[in-house]
């Protein structure tokens, strides 16, 4: 009861919500890098550059598999690199959640002008690299930031505008190239480049004012700025003595795990309870490469080009728009009705169809008309079904389903691992998508049909429901163990304890001020 008189209104927590959506803005400048990358190697500009002749394909240009795949993957090599700094930099004594984004944003602006100023594939490369290094910090210190910082109730739709920012950052990117395709120079590439210095600059000026997360400030014992800052981020959404409950909960929480350990050491995170904890972050974030998300970001317009699409850039526009509906609609429905495990399990069984009738259109009719208009309608509908619903409520889940002392740490963990399949992904998929290897062509979605099917059961049977928990809460369940099926319906003592901590010390202030004016 005491916790649900904390779920305060939606309107009342716009403050919380637009520090949200700021540190959101980290996750869109990803989303536009890899869609302008991918758009860029279906661009003669970009392809005279670093391509050669072949009057034989569409565009009268075309790109060595080889460089295909280096240009790509390096931007998830460059990430992989960077999660071994971000637990490090996090157990600085300044390594905050904000500090990560600045130190970010730093190497992001040296990564684009070294793209810019190249005219060699290891320039490029080196850039990209640059890119993924400053990809990790940003996704590893907002991810954990929003999750931290959202209130229980609104977690999944603040968590939420973290998972939107990719698609609405690929639809900013696809129409910056979609203006600059007919750019016959280098220029076509390099000014949507330059606008990835947008994006970090607004980001970097704006959190100068946003208080930094109190779930870190406790880890690193300074009780009182967490105070200040909780206070700072609910505003008048709640009433002094619910502010005080939460924050005696966290306070509790906080406490107890530095109690079972010191530090936040490799080790702990596949010990114990945290074992369960890991897995579940590390299958949620690779989800998002077993459903062949990635295949479309580094290789959407590309892909459309060889699938026979006319206007491959235009085609591109759509899906990212189809994409921002679904999500719009999908945080919604997380908001009003539906919890975590329904969201991930329509998602990834919605990935299954729409993988299987386009791999299945591309087989019985390869190269056909219809084959594309089969493939085009299908894509749609998986970015309607798949990127609003799955891959949106995955970036949230991530971030709660592990401890506040290990957060970074194991974020940190799962974006490597999830990165290296998206590496494994982007280096692999030339072989089959590029018409001088195997020309799969829409066959190549049969592979992800299966993965698919292989995700939906590690959710059906591993994925408890987190919807309306505490993050303290969330740590107790998985402390005690709690199974699958009680997720949901366990009643948690943190809550109940907060609460009579809190009464108790109102009580006793009331008398005191009452023994004071009888005196």
């Amino acid at each position: 009861m005491a916790l649900a008189a904390r779920d305060t209104p939606f309107r009342r927590n716009l403050h919380c919500f637009m520090i949200c959506l700021l540190m959101s803005l980290a996750n869109l400048q990803y989303g536009y890098d890899t869609a302008t990358i991918a758009a860029f190697q279906a661009m003669r500009g970009f392809l005279q550059v670093f391509g050669y002749r072949d009057p034989a394909l569409p565009s009268g240009w075309g790109i060595e598999p080889t460089h295909q795949q280096l240009i790509t993957s390096f931007m998830n090599v460059g990430t992989m690199f960077g999660v071994l700094f971000t637990a490090p930099f996090a157990r600085l004594s300044f390594g905050g959640r904000k500090p990560g984004i600045w130190f970010g944003t730093l190497v992001c602006f040296v990564g684009v002008a070294v793209q810019m100023g190249t005219d060699t594939i290891a320039g490029v490369c080196v850039g990209r690299t640059l890119i993924g290094v400053a990809n990790a910090f940003y996704i590893t210190f907002a991810n954990a930031y929003v999750s931290e910082s959202a209130p229980r109730h609104l977690r999944a739709v603040m968590g939420g505008l973290f998972g939107i920012m990719p698609t609405f950052g690929g639809m900013f990117g696809t129409v910056t190239v979609y203006l600059a395709k007919n750019i016959d120079s280098r220029l076509c590439y390099q000014i949507p480049l330059a606008c990835l210095f947008v994006v970090p600059t607004i980001l970097s000026g704006f959190i100068v004012f946003v208080p930094e997360s109190p779930r870190w400030l406790l880890i690193r014992g300074r009780n009182e700025e967490a105070e200040k800052a909780l206070r700072s981020l609910r505003g008048n959404a709640v009433s002094e003595e619910q502010l005080q409950e939460e924050f005696v909960e966290m306070v509790r929480g906080i406490e107890e795990e530095k109690a079972l350990a010191r530090g936040a050491s490799l080790k702990e995170i596949w010990q114990g309870a945290n074992l369960r904890r890991t897995i579940l972050c590390i299958g949620v974030y690779s989800s998002r490469a077993a459903s062949g998300l990635w295949v479309f970001i580094a290789y959407g317009t590309y892909f459309f080009q060889q699938a026979g699409v006319k206007d491959p850039f235009a085609m591109s526009m759509y899906t990212f728009a189809a994409g921002i509906v679904g999500t719009i609609f999908a945080i919604w429905c997380s908001y009003q009705y539906l919890g975590r495990r329904p969201m991930v399990l329509f998602g990834t069984a919605g990935a299954v169809v729409c993988m299987f009738a386009a791999a299945l259109g591309g087989t019985i009719a390869p190269g056909s008309a219809e084959a594309s208009k089969n493939f085009m309608a299908w894509n749609v509908i998986y970015s309607v079904v798949y990127g609003g619903f799955a891959a949106t409520i995955a970036w949230p889940i991530s971030a709660e389903v592990v401890s506040s002392r290990l957060r970074v740490l194991t974020l940190s963990i799962a974006t490597g691992i999830d990165y290296v399949f998206a590496w494994l992904i982007a280096f692999c998929s030339p072989y089959f998508i590029n018409p001088k290897v195997l020309n799969w062509g829409m066959k190549y979605c049969w592979l992800w049909a299966g993965a698919n099917v292989v995700t939906l059961i590690f959710f059906y049977f591993l994925l408890p429901e987190m919807k309306g928990r505490s993050l303290e809460e969330i740590d107790e369940l998985f402390e005690k163990r709690i199974s699958v099926k009680e997720f949901a319906t366990y009643e948690c003592e943190c809550t109940r304890r907060a609460h009579e901590i809190v009464t108790q010390k109102t009580m006793d202030t009331t008398v005191l001020h009452s023994e004071h004016k009888e005196d």
